[in-house]
């Protein structure tokens, strides 16, 4: 009898987009709340294809607003959810995010950046969300977004996302561009033993003894769902173990200062980087997403001629790399920031290097991204100048 042979990998050739949704779906999710928008509406279109062939459930709001509101609700309920968007809906979105910040509701919001600000273009590329997915609700709030740069990546990112969401209990960022997001590429579909799948901590008490906010367990309180018995109160205000609101000082302080330690304690764990060719770089390339497929060219061109170049690729881009980043910064002479957007994470650069140094922009705005030779010409121009 022949010996059965293992199945072999699959090799799809799909848009980003689509690997989002799929990928979510591996990771769980079975509610999918939103509203269409280029150039993230593929999400939502594969997404309302696949709920109900997995038993979940999709629905389409009546605005960003809405769709934010819904994932948050079936989160609570136990579901784990998502919603997808773009600049315009990321916006609108941002009171139900610090909801879901406060409330600690685990979801996870997709973004498509494109050109802005306001309608801007819809349907051309940018990456100038990033300081927004950070500081685009109003309070003291940690943050996680990972923006990865290839189709495999996207697909294991959006798993992390969710995972993410689920150990922390907040909202999770997944930061892909109107490049990724259409462009298609042929990649392996990740095996389920390549990946963890990691579901919120469960409250194990009698529902007469539960409280949502109990940090008797640690920073991250265990969760119940609502219609499994439990009932409990869910506000945007500060609130106390029992979730009911109060204003006393000293408490809200303690309480706002475990949401952000609950993250950032974790913060060299979080961090996520591609490192090439920085084993004796003098001049660092700092990129992310789609503008570092541009960059690692761009390193191989410099290396060509004699120009010893490095790239450090961001995936996790929240919280920020501080420690990588200042470490480089010692021993490196510049470093240069291409950016589809005239200027953003150049200023994490320049708060973390700490020290006096070229730190360069390759920016631009206009919906087209930064070829390898726009940042060539700049490393030249810096290591001649340096």
């Amino acid at each position: 009898m022949p010996s059965e042979q293992s199945e072999k990998p699959k090799i799809v050739f799909w848009q980003g987009n689509e690997v989002v949704a799929q990928a979510a779906v591996a990771a769980g999710c079975r509610f999918f709340g939103g509203y269409p928008i280029t150039p993230s509406s593929e999400v939502a279109s594969v997404m309302s294809e696949m709920m109900p062939q997995v038993g979940g459930t999709f629905m389409q709001m009546e605005d960003e607003i809405a769709a934010m509101g819904a994932i948050i609700g079936a989160s609570l309920a136990g579901v784990k959810s998502c919603t997808a968007t773009s600049g315009p809906g990321f916006s609108l979105k941002m009171e139900h995010i610090g909801y879901a910040c406060m409330a600690e509701v685990p979801c996870v919001v997709v973004n498509v950046m494109r050109g802005g600000p306001s309608t801007g273009l819809p349907t051309a590329l940018g990456q100038s969300d990033v300081m927004q997915a950070r500081w685009g609700t109003h309070g003291d709030h940690a943050t996680i977004a990972l923006a990865p740069a290839y189709h495999r990546e996207i697909y294991l990112s959006t798993i992390k996302c969710f995972n993410y969401a689920e150990k922390y209990r907040l909202p999770v960022m997944l930061l892909i561009d109107e490049v990724l997001g259409h462009m298609s590429e042929g990649m392996t579909i990740p095996d389920p033993s390549e990946y963890e799948i990691v579901d919120r901590v469960k409250a194990t008490v009698p529902p007469e003894e539960y409280l949502p906010y109990d940090t008797a367990y640690g920073d991250v309180p265990p969760m119940a769902s609502y219609f499994e018995g439990y009932r409990f109160h869910v506000t945007g205000l500060n609130h106390g173990a029992n979730g009911f609101p109060t204003t006393n000082p000293e408490y809200c302080n303690s309480e706002e200062i475990r949401m952000v330690r609950k993250v950032m304690k974790d913060a060299d764990k979080l961090a996520e980087f591609e490192e090439y060719h920085l084993n004796d770089a003098e001049i660092v390339i700092f990129a992310y997403g789609s503008t570092a497929r541009s960059a690692k060219m761009a390193v191989d061109k410099a290396r060509k001629e004699g120009i010893r170049a490095g790239l450090f690729r961001a995936l996790t881009i929240w919280p920020f790399p501080e420690k990588q980043v200042y470490e480089l910064s010692q021993r490196a002479k510049a470093f240069v920031v291409p950016e589809v957007n005239l200027g953003q994470m150049i200023l994490e650069v320049e708060r973390v290097a700490k020290r006096e140094m070229p730190i360069v922009g390759v920016n631009k705005a206009g919906g087209v991204p930064i070829s390898p030779f726009e940042i060539l010409d700049k490393i030249k121009e810096v290591n001649k100048n340096g």
